[in-house]
């Protein structure tokens, strides 16, 4: 595979702790040689367990950006054992400009790996991270929640993936020390070119997390991501257990594609339920309707399923094919 041609201007096999820039070429009329500065640290210590903390593949989720700034202040090099390589904006331009996507080239970072060497700017990023930063590590573990168009109960989640997870790098015992309430189990691919396959290309282990949304941060869902990133590295003896929270037991949960329920019209969404509310199918989800034509009526939605109501769409704007609410149900086996 062609050589990045992304540079960090850090030691990332140094000893200690390490603040700087993965430097992303970007020439455009102001600065003909220019480069945008995605901030990475690496912290080092000794040999053991190494992690990528990754936050910002979606510019617009705030919780893990947040999150792992504060642990970036918080751990020195003296207090971990192994290797933490952290990235809290890592589609930087994404997140710089509060947006799901790049707004230089429109690009989600999760459906772009393994990306490109000389692609976009998005492109270069998921290269660098797979080509880079993955051969580096033993685990990812990847902070996400709904941004600015979703709003999730806490969980942690996991593609899974039986041929990666071997001994402590297990995804539901990683899940369960991670402590959210819920931890979401998606079986087969999340998406052509996600993390999670790229991960299962290097034969390591990715979990990730879906924390609130609605385009802010909530404390309560910044604070579990903060615990149960140290729960997960206590877990692994990178850091020291010692007044660390006990998490939440865990409810394993699936959620299949008839579970999503989709606007039929572009108007505005009234939710007829709430995050946590059990459903049947049938049910009533909402009401959209239509401000701007008065003689028309408002247009119903319904469940397709039944199941619990695990993330819904903050927003009443909506257009055909926008995502309004999806569901969850316990896996059949609670394993581990």
């Amino acid at each position: 595979m062609a050589k990045s041609r992304i540079t960090v201007d850090i030691d990332l096999e140094a000893q200690g702790k390490h603040v700087g820039f993965a430097r992303l070429p970007h020439s455009v009329n102001r600065s003909a040689y220019g480069w945008l500065p995605i901030p990475i640290v690496s912290i080092k210590n000794g040999t053991g367990k190494r992690v990528l903390l990754l936050a910002g593949s979606h510019g617009d989720e705030y919780e893990g950006q947040v999150a792992l700034t504060r642990l970036v202040h918080a751990f020195e090099a003296e207090q971990i054992q192994g290797q933490l390589i952290i990235l809290p904006m890592t589609n930087y331009p994404a997140a710089l400009a509060g947006t799901r996507t790049s707004p230089l080239d429109d690009g989600n970072l999760n459906r772009l790996y393994p990306g490109r060497a000389d692609g976009t700017p998005s492109e270069m990023i998921a290269h660098f991270v797979e080509t880079q930063l993955m051969p580096r590590v033993d685990l990812v573990l990847d902070i996400h929640s709904g941004g600015s168009s979703l709003n999730y109960l806490p969980c942690s989640t996991s593609v899974v993936q039986p041929d990666a997870q071997s001994g402590a790098l297990d995804a539901v015992t990683l899940m369960r020390h991670f402590g959210a309430p819920y931890g979401l189990l998606i079986k087969g691919k999340s998406g052509i070119g996600s993390i999670s396959e790229a991960a299962t290309r290097n034969k390591i282990l990715r979990i990730g997390t879906e924390v609130g949304g609605r385009g802010w941060v909530e404390r309560a869902y910044r604070e579990l991501c903060e615990a149960g990133i140290k729960r997960v590295l206590a877990h692994l003896e990178i850091i020291a257990s010692e007044g660390l929270p006990a998490p939440h037991e865990m409810l394993l949960i699936e959620a299949l594609p008839d579970d999503y329920v989709y606007a039929p019209a572009n108007g505005l969404f009234e939710s007829a339920v709430r995050l946590g509310d059990q459903v049947e199918q049938g049910d009533l989800a909402g009401s959209i309707y239509f401000p701007a034509t008065l003689d028309r009526s408002p247009v119903p939605v319904f469940f397709g399923t039944a199941g619990m109501v695990l993330c819904e769409r903050p927003n009443a704007m909506c257009e055909v094919g926008d995502c309004l609410l999806h569901l969850a149900h316990p896996v059949s086996t609670q394993a581990r």
